[in-house]
């Protein structure tokens, strides 16, 4: 069944309605009725294949498949950049503290940490990342819609035929077909 086989039905009943015997109705390839229906069915898919649908509601999750970002200037803390020379000063300071060399090792560590602080801010790389869903490195989690946002991919569920029907419409404008009617 099909289309044209639903209108020939249709004209079928709608003859008998009318009383005329269902052995006196002619639905044989070439008859009125036949051709009525292949003229029919070709007039309605010629006018849905003419309009253009415009998705009304779609709510979907995305598939991020790869992502890549160029490197990245990383601040450091002084703490970090004074490394091994931290405990070191400490060190120098109490052994020094007694001869009265504190002054010379604050100046020394003035001096580094100056020699420091431009490094600070940017002054490291983060290298760049190249993650793809096949190597097993990333993995996101989004959505797209059309219509009401849900606010999270939570709200909807579209695994199924029940909830790609609730979160998913096409609809037709009159407008965009009036030209068409």
């Amino acid at each position: 069944m099909g289309l044209k086989d639903d209108i020939i039905t249709a004209k079928v009943e709608a003859l008998k309605l009318q009383g005329v015997k269902e052995e006196d109705i002619n639905i044989d390839t070439g008859s009125p009725i036949e051709v009525e229906a292949e003229l029919t069915k070709e007039a309605v898919a010629n006018f849905l294949t003419q309009c253009s649908f415009k998705i009304t509601k779609l709510n979907a999750p995305v598939v991020v498949e790869s992502m890549k970002t160029p490197d990245q200037l990383v601040n450091i803390e002084l703490e970090t950049m004074m490394g091994e020379y931290g405990p070191l000063l400490d060190t120098l300071k109490k052994l020094g503290s007694p001869l009265g060399l504190t002054p010379l090792i604050d100046e020394l560590e003035g001096k580094i940490e100056k020699a420091i602080t431009p490094l600070l801010e940017g002054g490291a790389k983060l290298v760049g990342l190249d993650l793809g869903k096949d190597d097993g490195g990333l993995e996101a989690v989004g959505y797209v819609h059309i219509g009401e946002d849900p606010d999270s991919v939570d709200g909807f569920d579209v695994e199924d035929e029940s909830g790609q029907r609730e979160f998913t419409s096409v609809q037709v404008f009159r407008e965009d077909i009036e030209d068409l009617l």
